[in-house]
């Protein structure tokens, strides 16, 4: 048998490796007439080799080009660049895993491959062999010892989910994709099932690093059924609003259909992006998992600013079921508990593929001491609101909820809107009078049924306390959803004018080409309100709907401290849907990062105080009409909110760039 040697890249002439007597080893059935080519080279020129023949656009360890002839069976090319980042993470000398490459390479020239799982226990099997004649040890033993049978902790586990075989190409692929993209939306209120959503990413995370062929744009194809799948199983609720009323019904419903294909398609872009960047960028398993980490968290920033800005449900929320763990977004916000919580699946998912890499084993570690990290500073939160609880704020709070349909406020004639008006007054006032006289009392959003032109708010003076309440106000031309504050006298003392906008429901986006019912004008941002309250100055941030959505973004910087976030909301349109929630979630999570204990009132629930811990005080359900009085306390600067959101996304990104870099030196390139 003749062996030809090139050697392309001249570092490889300090290995003195005999590959004549390895490929002849690996040879099957040999003659005298039998030869096979061996290129030594480098990344840069298999790298090119790799993407023009195989699609991947990657460095990798070695490529065969079969002949189909018997006699010229092919060639045979390996990187000297990643056989010694890989020998270096094995613990294992570059001769070593060279001669392994050659056997590798040999058994593909002769027809043996590890596409199906048989063909790579058979092809598997045969390098075994080689390698031990040739006096190495078994290239895929397990170094870690973590089988069951020996008994590592976890070993287990690891070998049932190394067997369970998902579908990397194809139709199927596709399918699976989808199926645990909405299995993923199962991990957020009120399903909870937080494993779920870890599965889910995970999964995809696995299919999407594997059987990738083509360019960016088509991994995001290969991506999309997860996103799609994800957006729709965990947003379709918005849809509901349509068919709350009967007459918007009739003038909307066309546009179900259209909706969800909508959310499908934006759904499909936006998390589709970190699969992609992370199949197509070209590091290796080591690095992958801070990459698409810090991809999927610059995606959660980026969703403030997207369009509109709809950061609903970000991964850290389905953390709210365990405190220690949700706490820790005092430090580093939903944005550093995102990025822990999707860079250890993914590292767990290179763990599984590849256990015996040195690198993959850091990156696990790395991400499980953020995670400790983080669980620290979430106990320390919650160490420090427990001490504040005993500083509670005298000024009694009453949040009131009618929970009436929300068609018992449209009306379509003056004489029977005014009737109506008048109804539902007169039901918040009952309301809102029965038991004791609180100090301040909290309407929810739109509740109350005139507009507001006027410095005088007679409401506040007959119930002879202070009123927040939501109102349409007419100002200047304008038409605002706005928070109206005023004192016992009845005179407004504050207006907070709504300023992030719902597109659809509060305004026509794209110029009036898609449809709302509404079209208001936005407010000022974020403020504060000073009230004169039993004798004490009570200062809170206002916030309407669902601009406790967006992180960071309703305490301005000023002098004073606020006591307290005032969140008037109305999730009638939602119905008893996973939406209505997930809204209370998003509040909880304003909490722990502002370090702002939350008074939300709802029209048709859920209302509640909420600590600055996140806790769930008091609060009443979904459809349920009543009153909750509280007080509030725990108020403090968080590190989230004293460095800011912003700061936050520059931080983590450096940290993922940064580890990407170190990890990516060790090698493990797949």
């Amino acid at each position: 048998m003749k062996v030809y040697v090139n050697i392309n890249d001249a570092r490889w002439k300090k290995y003195k490796i005999d590959f004549s007597h390895i490929a002849r080893a690996a040879a099957l059935h040999p003659t005298a007439d039998t030869e096979v080519s061996i290129i030594l080279t480098d990344d840069k020129e298999i790298h090119a080799l790799n993407r023009e023949y195989r699609g991947m656009d990657k460095p990798t360890n070695v490529l065969s080009f079969e002949l189909g002839d018997d006699i010229l069976l092919g060639d045979i090319y390996i990187s000297l660049d990643t056989v010694k980042k890989e020998a270096a993470a094995a613990g294992i000398s570059v001769a070593e895993h060279t001669a392994h490459m050659v056997v590798h390479g040999m058994l593909h020239l002769q027809g043996y491959d590890h596409i199906k799982d048989d063909e790579a226990t058979v092809m598997e099997a045969k390098e075994i062999k080689i390698m031990k004649k040739l006096g190495y040890k078994n290239p895929y033993a397990d170094d870690m010892v973590c089988e069951c049978a020996l008994g590592c902790p976890g070993g287990g586990l690891v070998s049932f989910l190394r067997r369970i075989k998902l579908p990397v190409r194809g139709f199927w692929s596709y399918v699976t994709l989808a199926f645990l993209g909405a299995v993923s939306a199962l991990g957020f209120a009120p399903f909870n099932m937080w494993p779920l959503t870890l599965i889910g990413i995970g999964g995809a995370y696995w299919i999407m690093m594997r059987g990738n062929r083509g360019g960016f744009f088509r991994s995001m194809l290969r991506a999309a059924p997860f996103g799609a799948a994800y957006a729709v199983a965990m947003f379709w609720w918005m849809l509901h609003s349509i068919y709350v009323v009967p007459e918007l019904m009739q003038q909307f419903a066309i546009w179900t259909v259209p909706g969800l294909i909508g959310i499908g398609i934006a759904g499909a872009i936006v998390f589709s992006i970190p699969f992609a960047v992370s199949a197509r960028i070209g590091v290796g398993p080591a690095a992958r998992p801070f990459v698409f980490a810090g991809i999927w968290t610059a995606i959660l920033w980026a969703r403030e600013w997207m369009f509109t800005g709809f950061p609903w449900n970000p991964v850290a929320n389905i953390t709210m079921t365990h405190p220690i763990i949700a706490n820790s977004m005092s430090l580093w916000g939903a944005l550093g508990l995102t990025f822990v919580i999707v860079g250890i699946v993914a590292a767990l998912a290179e763990f599984i593929a590849d256990y015996k890499s040195r690198g993959v084993r850091i990156s696990v570690a790395v991400f499980f001491c953020l995670a400790l990290f983080g669980a620290v500073a979430g106990h320390k939160n919650l160490h420090r609101v427990g001490e504040l609880e005993s500083v509670k704020s005298g000024v009694v709070i009453r949040v009131v909820q009618p929970a009436q349909p929300q068609n018992q406020k449209m009306a379509y004639t003056r004489d029977a809107a005014r009737a109506r008006a008048e109804r539902n007054v007169r039901l918040l006032m009952a309301l809102a009078a029965d038991g004791a006289r609180p100090d301040l009392i909290v309407f929810p959003e739109t509740s109350y049924p005139y507009v507001v032109t006027d410095g005088n708010f007679e409401m506040a003076r007959l119930l002879h306390t202070n009123v927040v309440i939501g109102a349409t106000a007419y100002i200047d031309d304008k038409l605002y959803n706005a928070m109206v504050v005023a004192d016992a006298d009845g005179t407004m003392v504050a207006m907070y004018k709504k300023s992030h906008l719902v597109p659809f429901g509060e305004y026509a986006p794209m110029g009036g080409f898609l449809p709302s019912p509404a079209n208001l004008s936005a407010g000022d941002g974020a403020e504060l309100v000073e009230m004169n309250i039993a004798g004490s100055n009570f200062v809170f941030a206002p916030a309407i709907c669902y601009e406790i959505i967006f992180s960071d973004s309703l305490v301005p910087d000023a002098a004073v401290a606020p006591n307290a976030i005032v969140n008037i909301t109305n999730d009638t349109w939602f119905g008893n849907t996973p939406g209505v929630y997930q809204h209370l979630d998003m509040v909880r999570r304003y909490a722990i990062e502002s370090g702002l204990p939350i008074v939300r009132a709802n029209y048709s629930g859920i209302s509640a105080f909420v600590a600055s811990d996140g806790t769930v005080v008091d609060s009443l359900p979904v459809g349920e009409m009543g009153v909750i009085d509280g007080v509030v306390w725990g108020a403090h600067m968080t590190p989230y909110r004293a460095i800011g959101r912003d700061a936050w996304i520059l931080i983590i990104l450096s940290f993922a760039a940064l580890m990407s870099v170190l990890m990516g030196r060790r090698g493990d390139n797949s």
